[in-house]
């Protein structure tokens, strides 16, 4: 669709450092699950090299918000967005991107991304739950600590909602605390062994920053899983 104006309706932390906006939506606007949208600023208070526009994975499509989340970097485009005022417009240009689900619900969908990079499998998880849709659909989610972790405990609840969702979280800064009985370290195959068994079977999703995303490429091609099979969406910079 064209560039539209959109109003900013609220805004929340949803983890350390981390903050969801909430836009209105354009009329008739539609788009896939895990897809994403640029964000520009008007008239803003202050700038920077990086200019004022950035690109951000999109909420939900059955969400009445357009909806995005990231880390609150000190960058010109973060700290404007952190003191906008309710109501006030940017522009909106969308929807693109193709990290989205696969349409054959016998294979399984195996889900792995650390930190912001949940945002795109948020969406794809939502929406598949609300769909009802018979996919097989695995979760590996990372993140230092648990209250580094954007919508933890929203995609717990979701497993209830949706038997054939199963979120394995790990925890990679824990310093030896007992509060998190999940698991705890990198994602490894024996990891990825021990929830999904024949690693061969699912098509693989891998979300996160630059570096993440190599390592577990990595990991998988180790793995005996080849090229075609996973899908990768990097983020850089966020």
């Amino acid at each position: 669709m064209a560039k539209v104006n959109i109003k900013l309706k609220s805004k929340k932390e949803v983890a350390s450092e981390t903050m969801a906006f909430h836009f209105s939506k354009p009329a008739g606007f539609t788009f896939k699950a895990g897809q994403f949208a640029d964000f520009t600023l008007i008239k803003p208070s202050e700038t920077d090299a990086e200019g004022d526009t950035r690109g951000f994975s999109l909420g939900a499509p059955y969400e009445e918000d357009i909806i995005f989340t990231t880390r609150m970097r000190d960058t010109a485009f973060k700290r404007n967005m952190k003191k906008m005022p309710i109501g006030t417009e940017v522009i909106f240009d969308g929807a693109y991107g193709s990290f989205t689900l696969q349409n054959n619900t016998k294979i399984p969908a195996v889900f792995l991304c650390g930190g912001i990079g949940i945002t795109p499998v948020r969406s794809i998880i939502l929406q598949a739950t609300h769909d009802k849709t018979a996919h097989k659909i695995f979760l590996f989610y990372a993140n230092k600590t648990p209250k580094d972790a954007a919508y933890l405990e929203e995609l717990t609840a979701t497993q209830k909602a949706n038997a054939n969702f199963k979120l394995i979280a790990s925890m990679t800064d824990t310093d030896g605390s007992k509060e998190w009985k999940g698991e705890t370290g990198f994602f490894t195959k024996e990891m990825l062994k021990k929830y999904i068994g024949d690693l061969s079977l699912p098509i693989y999703y891998i979300s996160g920053p630059a570096n993440m995303v190599t390592s577990i490429r990595k990991t998988l091609n180790e793995a005996g899983i080849d090229d075609d099979n996973i899908r990768t969406e990097e983020f850089s910079g966020y």
